[in-house]
């Protein structure tokens, strides 16, 4: 029977600089960071201290993709078009300017929705991280 999701991966472009930013800018704590097998490939992973049973892998692209796909997906990640994470937040308005004074670059200012407050940035890697504070959903907004 499945439990929870516990790994979810996140493509970077560096892994080294991806933790930094992860763990000096947003906060994670560092779970993983192993090299397996003959030492070409490394096993490195974050989490969030308030959410310990849910690592994100963060991922160089490459095997076992094909070169074609792992060049489609650098590129991506060069225009910026890749999803990463939805954070939870307390305050959107207030994480948002937190995170701007850390230069984490934004591409949506925090917006009322009808599930939350939603704002959009940027992780090193160019990755979208979508920060929303929650509250109940009305779909009476969506008229």
């Amino acid at each position: 029977m499945i439990t929870n999701i516990s790994i979810t991966s996140v493509f970077v472009q560096d892994i080294d600089a991806a933790k930094a930013f992860y763990l000096d800018v947003l906060g994670f704590a560092e779970h993983t960071d192993i090299t397996v097998g003959d030492g070409s490939y490394r096993w490195c992973t974050v989490m969030h201290p308030s959410q310990p049973e849910l690592e994100v892998h963060l991922t160089l692209p490459g095997p076992p993709y094909s070169p074609e796909m792992a060049e489609t997906l650098r590129r991506a990640q060069a225009e910026g078009g890749m999803f990463g994470l939805g954070l939870a937040v307390d305050d959107c308005r207030k994480t948002h300017e937190e995170l701007r004074a850390k230069g984490v670059e934004f591409i949506q200012e925090p917006s009322d929705r009808p599930y939350g407050v939603e704002a959009v940035a940027r992780d090193n890697s160019g990755n979208w991280l979508v920060l929303v504070e929650h509250r109940e959903f009305d779909p009476a907004a969506f008229d």
